[in-house]
């Protein structure tokens, strides 16, 4: 990661307290970071940018961006102007928003009250507070995609229990086990939700904001519930998968079984016309 410090004159009174607002968004599957403008780049893992009059954006390959201390003016242009990098734009942005207060000499913490204290604006203090917030916009996305798979293969394990019935279509079931590996795919592979962010490799006295933060927010008991009810739902739906084929084979070896009666009945009444 490349970065550089914020000048004094584009960070405020550093002599004082003052606070800003941060404002995360998921606004879909992918984000080309590579395709925007990148002349005001304060950091490049991920991308971090002078945005505005006096803020700043950082913009996540997995559809979140984060921006800090920008006017609602500025915020409406450049969501507007990211729309041209979005893969799969979701019809309704998820938002998440914090409160920073930033104190020099500060010991770096999170309040009762969720306002994060930053002793300083840097470039690897936005991205850690970027990363959490993104992460946190992430999770709340699957839980309530891997609540609507759960709602979906609930009633199919209710119809088995209470009345026997194993005449569940194979493309729902599969698409539920789709449902599944899509998520957990983009959970490790895209957002790499248990993952520290790169910031820490070049400023490791960070980790234990990052740490506070990851706490705040509970972002490891979260990924480890929705690990629990997707392993649940897969679980669930191989198994119905799996009752499925069992009962299409008891199927087809009746039929066998009918055939070769039939038969047999054939054979024999040949034999007693015969005689």
């Amino acid at each position: 990661m490349t970065s550089e410090p914020i000048p004094e004159s584009s960070s405020g009174d550093l002599s004082g307290r003052r606070s800003i607002m941060v404002r995360a968004f998921l606004l879909g599957e992918r984000l080309d970071t590579r395709g925007y403008e990148q002349k005001q780049a304060l950091a490049t893992t991920p991308l971090t940018l002078r945005m505005g009059r006096k803020g700043y954006a950082v913009l996540l390959r997995y559809g979140v961006t984060v921006l800090f201390d920008i006017s609602a003016e500025e915020e409406a242009h450049f969501l507007a102007d990211l729309a041209r990098l979005l893969t799969d734009p979701l019809p309704q942005p998820l938002r998440e928003e914090a409160h920073i207060d930033i104190i020099p000499g500060s010991n770096e913490h999170v309040d009762p009250d969720g306002t994060i204290v930053l002793s300083e604006l840097s470039p690897e203090r936005m991205q850690i507070v970027a990363d959490v917030l993104a992460k946190d916009l992430m999770l709340e996305f699957f839980e309530v995609r891997a609540g609507n798979v759960f709602d979906r293969v609930e009633p199919l394990a209710a119809r088995l229990k209470n009345r026997g019935q194993r005449d569940f279509r194979i493309k729902d079931l599969l698409s539920q086990i789709g449902d599944v590996l899509l998520t957990q795919h983009r959970m490790v592979g895209r957002a790499e939700v248990l993952e520290k962010p790169e910031a820490l490799w070049n400023v490791p006295e960070l980790e234990g904001l990052f740490g506070r933060l990851e706490r705040e927010y509970e972002i490891r008991e979260r990924s480890r519930a929705l690990d629990h009810k997707l392993e649940v739902i897969g679980n669930t739906a191989e198994t119905l998968l799996d009752l499925v084929h069992t009962s299409r084979s008891l199927r087809v070896e009746w039929y066998i079984v009918l055939l070769i009666v039939f038969e047999i009945l054939l054979t024999l009444s040949e034999k007693v016309f015969g005689l």
